[in-house]
Parts: C-alpha cells; sequence; structure tokens
C-alpha cells in the first residue's frame, strides 16, 4: 500500500487544524453577540463584567440629555418649524472628569452643569433669532416679488396705453408713490419728462457725428479756426471734453461699468459729448454725467439723449447748470421758507450755525440724488420727480433733514457740512419716504410754485433774508 505524500500529509494536517480553529472561534461567538456595544472610537468589545457600568454610564447620559440615547429617525433628522438643536452646541458634551484624575467636587460640577445648559439656551435664542430673521427677509422679498409682478401688469395692461388720460389719475399716483417697476421705468421716465425739444434719434446722430469729428481733430491738433464755433473757443471746447474725461472715470466707480473699458463707457461718453454740440452755450458741467448714467441704465443710448436733455431744459436745472446766481439765490430762499416752516427747531439751529442751502443743495440738484443716495433710492426719487417737478427735490431735500433731525441739532457747523455732503449708505426706503411725506409743501396756503414766484417778484427782499453763493 502506497505511503500517503509529504505534501498530502501536510495539507491533512492544515485541514484539520484549521476545522480546530473555525470550531472554536464559533463556540466563542456567541459570548460576543451578548456584548452591549462598542467603546467609542475605538471599537473594542466589552467586558461582561463591565456590562453594568455600561447600562450604568449609559442611563446617567440619558438623565442628563433628558431624552433616550435611540438613533435619531429620518424624520426626527429634519429640521421642521425651526425646531431644532443650536449648531452652535451640539459639539459640546459635558462630560466628568477622565477616572485617572481626581473627580469634580459636587459644587463645582452642579455650576459647570448650569453654566453649559445657559450656553444651550442662549445659543437656542441667537439661532432661532437668526432663522426667524431669515424667514421674515424671504418673505419680504417673496411680498415685494410679488408686487413688483402686479404692479408691471398694471402699468403695460392699463396705464401705458392709456397714458394721456390715466398719468393723473389718483390710482396712478399712488401706484408711482410706491415706485415705478424696474422693466417699465425707462417708458415712464421717457413719457413724463416729454419732449418739447423735439429731438429726434436723427439730431442725436449728428450731434454724436460732430463730437467725434471735435474729438478726432483734438486728438490730431487741429487749428482753432476748425473749431470754433458760435464764439466758443477751442481751449473752452477742449476743457469740456477734458472734464468729460475725467468725470466719467468718478460715475459711479463701485459698479465699474461706466469707467474705460466697462460696458456703458462709449454710451456715457457718446451722450455727454453729444451734448456740448447740441447746447454749445450750457457745454458740460460737473454732475451731468450721474443724470446721464441713470438715465443709460434704464433707456437706449438715442432715447436717453432725448430724456437728458429735456430734462436739463427745466428751470430748475437750467438754472444750476447754467450757474445762474440770480435764480439759485431764489430757489435757495423760497426753500428756506418750507424749511422754516416743517422744521424750525432745525432751521434755528443752521441759522446759528450760520449754514445756508447752498452747501448741501447744490450736489443734490446737480446731480438729482443719484450720487448722494444709493442707486435704488435715488431711482425711486426720480419716479416721483418726474411725477412732481423740481418742488420734490427740494421736499426730498427736507424729507433727509427730517429724518436726522435728531442727529443734526446736536452737531456744530462742520459736523453738519460733513454729514450732509456725505448721507449714510444704508438708508431705510420706507422710513425715508415717510419722513418726506410728513414733509408739507404749503406756506400760509402758498404752493411752492406761489411762493418760488412771490420770491422772484421781490429781489431785494430776497437778497437780505437768503443765503449768498459761496463762490
Amino acid at each position: 500500500m502506497p505511503k500517503p505524500s509529504y505534501c498530502l500529509g501536510a495539507r491533512g494536517f492544515g485541514l484539520v487544524l484549521m476545522e480546530n480553529l473555525l470550531a472554536r472561534k464559533q463556540n466563542a461567538r456567541p459570548d460576543k453577540q451578548n456584548d452591549l456595544g462598542w467603546k467609542l472610537f475605538g471599537k473594542i468589545p466589552l467586558r461582561e463584567n463591565d456590562q453594568k457600568e455600561s447600562k450604568k454610564m449609559q442611563k446617567e447620559y440619558e438623565d442628563r440629555a433628558g431624552r433616550p440615547s435611540k438613533p435619531p429617525s429620518p424624520q426626527q433628522n429634519v429640521r421642521k418649524n425651526l425646531d431644532f438643536e443650536p449648531l452652535s452646541t451640539t459639539a459640546l458634551i459635558l462630560e466628568d472628569r477622565p477616572a485617572n484624575l481626581p473627580a469634580k467636587p459636587a459644587e463645582e460640577a452642579q455650576k459647570h452643569r448650569q453654566q453649559y445648559e445657559e450656553m444651550v439656551v442662549q445659543a437656542k435664542k441667537r439661532e432661532l433669532k437668526e432663522a426667524q430673521r431669515r424667514k421674515k427677509q424671504l418673505e419680504e422679498r417673496c411680498r415685494l416679488e410679488e408686487s413688483i409682478g402686479n404692479a408691471v401688469l398694471t402699468w403695460n395692461n392699463e396705464i401705458l396705453p392709456n397714458w394721456e388720460t390715466m398719468w393723473c389719475s389718483r390710482k396712478v399716483r399712488d401706484l408711482w408713490w410706491q415706485g415705478i417697476p424696474p422693466s417699465v421705468r425707462g417708458k415712464v421716465w421717457s413719457l413724463a419728462i416729454g419732449n418739447e425739444l423735439n429731438i429726434t434719434h436723427e439730431l442725436f446722430h449728428i450731434c454724436l457725428g460732430r463730437a467725434k469729428e471735435r474729438w478726432r481733430s483734438f486728438s490730431t491738433g487741429g487749428s482753432e479756426a476748425e473749431n470754433e464755433d458760435a464764439g466758443f473757443s477751442a481751449a473752452d471746447r477742449e476743457a469740456s471734453l477734458e472734464l468729460i474725461k475725467l468725470d466719467i472715470s468718478r460715475t459711479f466707480p463701485n459698479l465699474c461699468i461706466f469707467q474705460q473699458g466697462g460696458p456703458y463707457h462709449d454710451m456715457l461718453h457718446s451722450i455727454l459729448g453729444a451734448y456740448t454740440c447740441y447746447r454749445p452755450d450750457v457745454g458740460y458741467v460737473q454732475g451731468m454725467s450721474f443724470i446721464a448714467a441713470v438715465l443709460i441704465l434704464n433707456l437706449d443710448t438715442a432715447d436717453a439723449f432725448i430724456a437728458f436733455s429735456n430734462l436739463l431744459n427745466k428751470p430748475c436745472q437750467m438754472a444750476f447748470f447754467r450757474v445762474d446766481h440770480g435764480l439759485m439765490l431764489t430757489y435757495f430762499a423760497a426753500f428756506e421758507v418750507f424749511f422754516e416752516e416743517n422744521l424750525p427747531k432745525l432751521f434755528a439751529h443752521f441759522k446759528k450755525n450760520n449754514l445756508t442751502p447752498d452747501i448741501y443743495l447744490i450736489d443734490w440738484i446737480f446731480t438729482l440724488y443719484s450720487k448722494s443716495l444709493p442707486l435704488d433710492l435715488a431711482c425711486r426719487i426720480w419716479d416721483v420727480f418726474c411725477r412732481d417737478g423740481e418742488e420734490f427735490l427740494f421736499r426730498t431735500a427736507l424729507g433727509i433733514l427730517k429724518l436726522f433731525e435728531d442727529i443734526l441739532t446736536r452737531m456744530d457747523f462742520i459736523h453738519i457740512a460733513q454729514f450732509l455732503t456725505r448721507l449714510p449708505d444704508d438708508l431705510p426706503s420706507e422710513e425715508f419716504f415717510a419722513s418726506i411725506a410728513a414733509i408739507q409743501m404749503h406756506s400760509r396756503n402758498k404752493k411752492w410754485a406761489q411762493v418760488l414766484t412771490a420770491v422772484q417778484r421781490d429781489s431785494r427782499e430776497m437778497e437780505k433774508g437768503s443765503p449768498s453763493l459761496r463762490h
């Protein structure tokens, strides 16, 4: 009988050994299944004599947490109705000292437990407050979007097709005050400003062509005779062109769309250049770039030029941009009549500090508040200005003074001038317009236009009682 080979014998021995090991492991498995769990992080099975200690620790944790330590269901993981644990404390666990250190005294442990509970309560309050704030913001945004959507339909379907008969109705005036939706704002502005000058798109392109020829002539060093027109020297024209270039770079710098290389740079440059050709007697004046820029954001280039030229042709704007000192003094004097009528305390404080309206009004009027106020708020001012005319510009000025009356009455001349020439960036729109609405533009039963006419009628009295322009 042949003897088994060494390899077969070894294999058989190995199989027997493996069977013994498997049997031993299977015999030990039931004991392991009786373990209560695993140590955190280590994944080491608990010893049998630690089962009671484990149950005790588990019960203490449940008592401290106020709820059983069961695995959360998917429904419990979803935060509903802001009922959730504060994120800032989920990682904070109040534990006793390690076993190798002396235990805390009872008083200290109680103190720490109270401090921990207070931290959790405060964190919950903060997070609940923040969640409520976010929810309120979202609700307000949704209401605003819905309101704008409804207003767009009203303007497009009811008002604009029937502009001549509806623009002065009470319903439209109320909608105007609430703010014109951006999608129809340019159209409404164009209709409200009008086109008394009868400017056409063709005229704009003619003026623009002349402006481009002038720019090329100055860049190539053309003769002065070629660039003179209607008695205006080439030096004056060159100064206007340089001022336009400088002012464009300073127009809404935070938007970065009107500066060199920006998408609206050439449009703004074209409108301002064309206007200097259209009205060489006025030329370019600082502040015009802001007005043109606001129009460009809401209208096409040619339509923006038409609105720009007609807007600057209004009596108030023409008085300021042509620097008609006498007429400017008239506007300042009329403004002070309503200033004293509405804000007597602040008016007296300004008089005491020799603070005259020209210090803050000139910049506001020159740019129609587009430089002094946030752009969205300035556009709402423009909305009502297009409805009410120049009166609303001075009513807005009084609204600003009323809004900050308490602050201004505690300031001296320097600080008042600094504050009014650099208004806060975070003006609340609703509060601001409520302040404007509280201003009454009636003085002894006389409206703005009547007071302005009365002041113009008596220039001597105006010169005695109104501020002088600062040069």
